[in-house]
């Protein structure tokens, strides 16, 4: 009896229900499949491709000490699952879910072919506290607004407490293995990953030093803090949950454990814990959610044609607009942006450029180390009011008032910006936003007589 556990986003060991099941059947052999063949799946960016070589690295050398061998293999998994299944003799394969619609459909149809052949299938619940199929409406439908959504998540049974190590875990038989460093992941002429290897610790050991710190130093601020860009209370959990080098299982428990001490911040973080399981919830039901508006009456929407100079501007963080330039230079230092600024960046975007959100999301795909499948696009859509529960489209976050406000003392953007001269701002605030609301109006209106 061996097992072949098929790593995906879930590249820990602790609070993994696929490596304990595999442990339970057999010898383990663990695989990582780097698909980008497979018809429907989206390439990584250039941010999470770093994340991922380092977070691998990291994480063949735990499983290593535990004598578990980590093959690396590229291509379609149709194909190379069953055919690392057959080269090992593999009695048995375990995997962790998916919740994308063409990865659910690429899993499906290996489990049917794998179990004809006779081959164990099992499929765990990993990285969502709530499967997406238990929470319905009492109509039984999917939720499309976070508060009842989170209500109706609360009031069900408390998650899970997270799984140790098996007790015992054999390694199994190796294979031949792809070279980490064939795969290219690593930016090498130009190398313009110093921000990113300045910023952060990819891997499971990495993912709970950060918790460990956040809870002691961050958290109790959190409520009140979060919004503040120059305060040092975010948890900057995202990419390590992002890869699975952390369960949102250990990081309810961890924060609960805080509830008596702390008990506002700990209910605002573990809502925030709630938007990630909204996003993906939401992409499981609407898996076009990086292509197609969730709000139907959007595709009407009169986007302005990018002028390349105009958007090329916003990317480097050349628009002449402080806190939006801060945000996008932080990101393309860091791979990452405060959460608050993340919304005016892209309510700048959208709203006062009025380039189709989707143009952002590409953009955020690529240079955000956090970036997944859900959050990513469900973040861009519910700034541009054309997603699940998103803020009203006249909702247009005035940059300044912004940074007045959640920069008093303008050290993020002094940070960011320098003292450089800044050019001056490449749209006119109040004109362009009346614009987008003029522009919004013409669909409102449709809508209406529809």
């Amino acid at each position: 009896m061996t097992a072949l556990l098929w790593l995906r986003d879930d590249l820990r060991l602790r609070d993994n229900p696929a490596l304990v099941a595999a442990a339970e059947h057999g010898p383990v052999t663990a695989v990582y499949l780097l698909d980008e063949a497979s018809p429907g799946i989206r390439p990584l960016g250039g941010a999470t491709k770093w994340w991922l070589h380092e977070s691998l690295r990291t994480l063949a050398t735990d499983l290593e000490q535990l004598g578990v061998p980590l093959v690396l293999r590229r291509g379609a998994a149709a194909e190379v699952i069953p055919a690392l299944v057959r080269e090992l003799g593999a009695t048995g394969v375990f995997w962790n879910r998916r919740y994308g619609g063409v990865e659910r459909d690429i899993d499906a149809s290996i489990k049917s072919a794998l179990r004809e052949a006779g081959v164990h299938v099992a499929s765990s619940a990993a990285n969502l506290l709530f499967e997406p199929w238990t929470v319905q409406t009492g109509s039984g439908g999917p939720y499309g607004v976070f508060t009842p959504f989170w209500k109706a998540c609360l009031a069900g049974p408390v998650p899970r407490q997270p799984l140790e190590l098996p007790q015992r875990l054999v390694g199994g038989a190796g294979a031949a293995s792809d070279s980490l460093d064939e795969w290219t992941l690593q930016p090498r002429t130009p190398d313009w990953a110093g921000g990113l290897r300045e910023s952060w610790t990819p891997g499971e050991r990495g993912a709970h030093d950060r918790l460990a710190i956040f809870l002691e130093t961050g958290l109790p601020a959190y409520a009140d803090g979060r919004d503040f860009t120059d305060r040092d209370v975010t948890s900057r959990l995202s990419p390590h949950l992002r890869f699975g080098e952390i369960s949102p299982f250990q990081v309810w428990h961890a924060a609960a454990t805080r509830r008596e001490a702390h008990p506002e911040p700990v209910r605002k973080f573990l809502s925030e814990v709630g938007w990630r399981e909204f996003a993906w919830h939401v992409l499981f039901h609407f898996p076009e959610l990086a292509n197609r508006n969730w709000k139907p009456q959007f595709d009407a929407f009169p986007w302005e044609r990018p002028e390349p100079l105009i958007l090329r501007a916003w990317q480097r963080g050349n628009t002449g607009v402080d806190l939006v330039d801060a945000g996008m230079r932080e990101l393309w230092h860091t791979g990452t942006m405060h959460n608050r600024v993340r919304m005016v960046v892209a309510s700048f975007l959208t709203k006062n450029l009025r380039i189709d959100w989707r143009l952002g999301e590409a953009w955020f795909w690529d240079t955000l180390v956090d970036a997944d499948a859900a959050s990513n696009p469900f973040s861009w859509q519910w700034v541009a009011g054309s997603g699940a529960d998103a803020a009203p489209y006249f909702r247009v976050f005035n940059p300044e008032l912004q940074a007045e406000k959640f920069d008093p003392q303008g050290r993020y953007r002094a940070r960011w910006l320098g003292t450089e001269l800044r050019p001056s701002p490449i749209v006119d605030l109040k004109a362009s936003r009346d614009a987008a609301l003029a522009a919004y109006d013409v669909i409102s209106r449709a809508a209406k007589t529809q």
